[in-house]
Parts: structure tokens; C-alpha cells; sequence
């Protein structure tokens, strides 16, 4: 028989005595109406501070509206304004449960600096998010060629941006690239011009041919009279004379005017008679003419 039963026997006695199990339950009670009581707070600060960031951003959000803030910038604030407020409350909800506040922060600074450092490429991207959020480069709805993608911008986070291309794909690019490369926003203004190299054959009229172009010009009310159209000789190309064909437009009409000006100016040069070369070359062999063979 083992030697150590009989004291297990009498401690399991002992701890199910009348007077040991009534230790328990008063320091049990006591524990729990000291800490207890404390968690209760704790969960209650938690969660008004919940409802209060929720409120903040929400109010934060009403008045960037009324200063008619784009949506990219709304939707960031909203963000830090909410984050920021509850992360007080979750500090001051620890302070209640009786956490040493000054040694929770250091332990969270220096899980913060580990951290850090090894997601510093995320860091870098939220950096650049937050510049280019300030600086206001693109906003939602803008079509941009950024790091080498091009598309219309559907939102900015705090690390990315995402595009969607013109076949309705989703691009996602993260910010620190972006800051890194060049930005180009193609809708950042009201007007574009419309750039078209239109040839015509070297034994055609230049005169009758810009005569054509004027009118087709001048017949479509989305071109702007303001800046004024321009069609020059462009250059003297090896198969073709290139007439330079310089619109102005909205914008939005960019596409729309380039690709039925192409289509009329064809249909219009073929019922003139006036060609669009292809390339093409002339080669001439020059030498003595063949002997004749004597018999």
C-alpha cells in the first residue's frame, strides 16, 4: 500500500469539511465582489465606448459632408476619429479591472516596436496612405494610371488603393508604390484634347482635305469651340502626308468624340476621294538591260 495515501486521504477530508468549505466560498464571494464588481465596470466603459466612437465618427462624418469633403478623405477620418476614441475607452475600461495601466502601456510599447518592426512595409503603406489622403492627389471616381495600373478609383484605405479597370476588374495597389511612382489623372480636369494623326496620300489635296476635316469638326456639337481645334501637316511621313487633328472636349466626351471622328472621317475621305495610305514601298531595279542570246 502506498505510504502517501492515507495524508491524500486526509487533506480530501480536510477541504470537504464544513469549516474548509466555507473558507471557500466566503473568499470566493469576496473575490468576486471586489473583482467582480470591477469587470462589471470594466465591460460597461467597453461598451459605452463603443457607442461613443460609433457616434463620433458618424458626427465626424456629417461634417466633412457639409464641408463637402470627397469620400476618400470622409471615409479615413472616420476611421481614425473612431479607432482613436475607442482605444481611450479600452484603456480606461482596463484601468477599472484593476490593470496596471503604466506597466500595460510599457509591455504595449514594446510589442509595438517588435511589431513595427517587423510590418514595416504595412507601416510604409499607411504612411503613404496618410500623405496621399492630405495631399488629395485622386479622388473616388477618378481615372488614374498609378504604378503602372490604370482604372477608376473605388476607394482609398489607409494601406491601399483600389482600382477597377475598364473590362470591371479589381486592382489593388498598395500606397507606399504608389508614392513612390508617378501619378497620372486622367479626369483630374473639365476638358481633354483629342489626339488623331490622320494620313492622306502625297497625290492628294492637303486644302480639300482639311476642308473636310474643319467641317466634320464643326458639325459635332460635343467638340469645344474654346480652346480652338487645331489641323496642321504634322509631318511628311514615308507612305502618307500626316494631318495632326487636335479637338478640345469635355472630358467625359474624350472617347466618345475620338472614336466617331475616326469612323466619320473615313466615311467622308472614301466619298471624296480622298485615300488613307498604307505603308507601302516602291522598289526600282536599275542595271543593263538582258543581252540578247546569239545562236
Amino acid at each position: 500500500m502506498n505510504a502517501t495515501q492515507p495524508i491524500v486521504d486526509n487533506l480530501s477530508l480536510d477541504m470537504l469539511s464544513p469549516d474548509s468549505l466555507n473558507s471557500l466560498v466566503e473568499k470566493a464571494i469576496s473575490f468576486a465582489s471586489i473583482y467582480g464588481l470591477r469587470l462589471i465596470v470594466a465591460i460597461v466603459v467597453l461598451l459605452f465606448g463603443i457607442l461613443v466612437a460609433r457616434q463620433s465618427s458618424k458626427i465626424m462624418s456629417r461634417i466633412l459632408r457639409k464641408a463637402k469633403v470627397d469620400d476618400i478623405l470622409n471615409s479615413f477620418m472616420q476611421n481614425i476619429v473612431y479607432y482613436t476614441v475607442l482605444a481611450a475607452f479600452i484603456v480606461a475600461a482596463l484601468g477599472q479591472a484593476g490593470i496596471n495601466i503604466t506597466s500595460f502601456l510599457a509591455v504595449l510599447g514594446a510589442a509595438g516596436l517588435a511589431v513595427g518592426l517587423a510590418l514595416k512595409d504595412t507601416l510604409s503603406n499607411f504612411a503613404a496612405g496618410v500623405v496621399l489622403i492630405l495631399l488629395r492627389l485622386f479622388k473616388k471616381g477618378d481615372f488614374v494610371t498609378i504604378a503602372g495600373k490604370s482604372g477608376t478609383v473605388q476607394g482609398l484605405t489607409a494601406f491601399y488603393t483600389e482600382l477597377s479597370t475598364t473590362d470591371n476588374q479589381k486592382v489593388v495597389v498598395p500606397n507606399s508604390s504608389i508614392l513612390n511612382a508617378t501619378i497620372i489623372n486622367t479626369t483630374a480636369y473639365a476638358t481633354r484634347r483629342v489626339d488623331m494623326v490622320i494620313g492622306i496620300s502625297y497625290e492628294d489635296d492637303i486644302k480639300r482635305a482639311k476642308e473636310i476635316l474643319w467641317k466634320l469638326i464643326e458639325s459635332d456639337p460635343r467638340i469645344l469651340k474654346d480652346p480652338k481645334p487645331k489641323i496642321v501637316v504634322g509631318e511628311l511621313g514615308d507612305s502618307s502626308v500626316n494631318l495632326y487633328v487636335r479637338p478640345w472636349t469635355s472630358t467625359e466626351d474624350c472617347w466618345s468624340v475620338r472614336w466617331d471622328m475616326l469612323e466619320t472621317i473615313k466615311v467622308a475621305f472614301d466619298k471624296e476621294g480622298i485615300s488613307i495610305p498604307y505603308p507601302q514601298q516602291d522598289v526600282h531595279i536599275i542595271g543593263e538591260e538582258p543581252k540578247a542570246i546569239e545562236e
